[in-house]
């Protein structure tokens, strides 16, 4: 995440896959200090997969982070949508699965998500974040 990463109808995408990518390999990494980096100090709002509370600081991000982490999570997009607010600002939403526990007997959790990003000072940081688990 850096300089290089333009947003512009050609290349959201991209810069979308590469935040997520990084995303999910500070999720892999199991250190929530390491995922609260990618989340703003403020502002920032946050509505967790597993948890009703409502995080409106950094701090709320990693403790929540430090027990979901235990769970040994990764997560892969299913379907998604990008859409560019502006030069330096973006909402990608869409369904993504969560797998859970130990290699050999993961879970899946289907979910939504919504992440609003913003580049600040030439860091993506995620400003809005909310995953809920998809109703059948």
């Amino acid at each position: 995440m850096g300089n290089d990463i333009n947003i512009d109808e050609d290349g959201k995408k991209t810069v979308a896959d590469t935040n997520f990518d990084n995303w999910n390999k500070a999720l892999i990494s199991k250190d929530a200090s390491k995922v609260a980096e990618i989340y703003n100090n403020y502002p920032l709002t946050f509505l967790p997969t597993k948890l009703g509370k409502f995080i409106k600081e950094n701090y709320g991000v990693e403790e929540y982070f430090k027990n979901f982490l235990k769970n040994n999570p990764f997560c892969e997009i299913e379907d998604e949508r990008i859409i560019v607010l502006s030069d330096n600002c973006y909402l990608h939403t869409g369904h993504y699965n969560f797998f859970i526990g130990d290699r050999d007997y993961q879970s899946k959790i289907e979910a939504r998500f919504s992440f609003v990003w913003k580049r600040e000072k030439g860091k993506w940081k995620i400003i809005h974040h909310h995953s809920s688990i998809k109703p059948f």
